[in-house]
């Protein structure tokens, strides 16, 4: 991660590897962990909890024929 980097961009990326290597990973333990780990406010873990959602629903969106 870079020095310079905003810290919810370093918790988006953190959070992304996570479910990379554990799709299956709860979202609000990462979203929590994620808080701690980069000193985030609460408006912040709301931004990510919100971002997880909004992907969660463009991942199960059923393709158009």
């Amino acid at each position: 991660m870079a020095q310079g980097e905003a810290p919810i961009k370093q918790a988006v990326k953190w959070i992304d590897d996570q479910l990379r290597d554990n799709p299956t990973a709860d979202r609000m333990k990462l979203v929590d962990e994620a808080s701690r780990r980069f000193d985030l406010t609460p408006l912040d873990a709301d931004f990510l909890l919100r971002h997880l959602a909004q992907r969660r629903k463009e991942t199960n969106r059923p393709e158009k024929s």
